[in-house]
């Protein structure tokens, strides 16, 4: 028979392994975009808010729930949780929307097909709009991709007319990276379409190089970002609608310059350098000019479409 400060000792030990393994286990946090999504699901008995609670009380708690699972070395991502997602996720499954073990499911559904981010301190004002912006990127993409496959195969040689704009696009950025040169460069693509307006946004970084006979550096890019760009672009490449591309680039020396070129019947065109003045010193709404930003100088665009024929 154990003695009593064995058992004491061997419950001690029991718990300190459970924590270890808890700290194994990762954890994942939906959290509401805004207030519309945090009455929706205010409609919940079971929700743990009530009418005497409003969404700034909401993201105070989710912003401690978040702190103190990463004092306790638990991995967290932050799933976006949409309220109408939920109860057609509810609808599908044949579960009671009114019931905490059902929105442990559905969150845990989305850590691995949903709209997540990894908690790394952030704070609660920051990490709410990263994970809207995520969430409209994966949509665009999504959306971009659906338009490239329904394009359909070219009527004359049979190629598939998605895959060949994908490569184009591909090609291009190459292009658009390489005649910016070193510096950092943010690229921005607009394609309109009949359901809505595709942007994507690429942020590249090419070193500087001491020696002009090495090779040129390979461009530092952001994530994923490279990907989504060249999607929406192939997308309005494959369009054939009007679109537009600009590239500002910031030097060592802090100076910036624009670039710009538009969509056009499938093909990337280089404005000139009075088209890009002109698309950046009048505002969009009124017509009015605007007066131009101090330091930046307004160029050309430079060829990056392949000029051989396209369908």
């Amino acid at each position: 028979m154990p003695r009593k400060d064995d058992t004491g000792t061997s419950r001690t030990r029991t718990t300190a392994k459970r924590r270890t393994l808890r700290r194994e286990v990762p954890s994942t946090v939906g959290l509401l975009a805004d207030a519309g999504d945090f009455a929706a699901m205010r409609g919940y008995r079971s929700f743990t808010f009530d009418h005497h609670d409003d969404y700034s009380d909401y993201l105070r708690h989710v912003d401690a729930l978040l702190r103190s699972l990463a004092a306790q070395g638990i991995h967290t991502t932050v799933a976006l949780f949409d309220p109408e997602e939920y109860a057609g996720f509810c609808a599908d499954h044949d579960l009671d929307p009114d019931s905490a073990q059902t929105r442990t499911r559905f969150t845990a559904e989305l850590s691995g097909s949903g709209v997540v981010l990894p908690y790394t301190g952030q704070p609660i004002d920051e990490l709410v709009p990263l994970l809207v912006d995520e969430a409209v990127r994966q949509a665009t993409w999504e959306y971009a991709t659906t338009l490239l496959a329904g394009v359909g195969a070219c009527a004359d040689c049979g190629e598939d007319i998605g895959q060949a704009s994908f490569d184009r696009a591909s090609d291009a950025l190459k292009r658009l990276v390489a005649g910016a040169g070193p510096g950092h460069h943010h690229f921005v693509c607009s394609v309109p379409t009949e359901a809505e307006q595709l942007v994507a946004v690429l942020h590249a970084t090419v070193p500087l190089t001491d020696d002009a006979d090495d090779p040129p550096p390979r461009p530092q890019i952001e994530g994923r970002d490279g990907l989504d760009f060249v999607t929406v672009l192939a997308a309005g490449l494959a369009l054939g609608g009007a679109g537009g591309l600009v590239a500002r680039t910031t030097t060592e020396d802090h100076r910036e310059r624009v670039h710009g070129w538009r969509l056009d019947r499938g093909r990337l065109t280089p404005l000139s350098a009075a088209a890009v003045f002109n698309a950046y010193c009048t505002d969009a709404d009124t017509g009015d000019p605007v007066a131009p930003e101090p330091g930046v100088e307004y160029c050309p665009g430079y060829e990056v479409d392949d000029p051989g024929p396209h369908h």
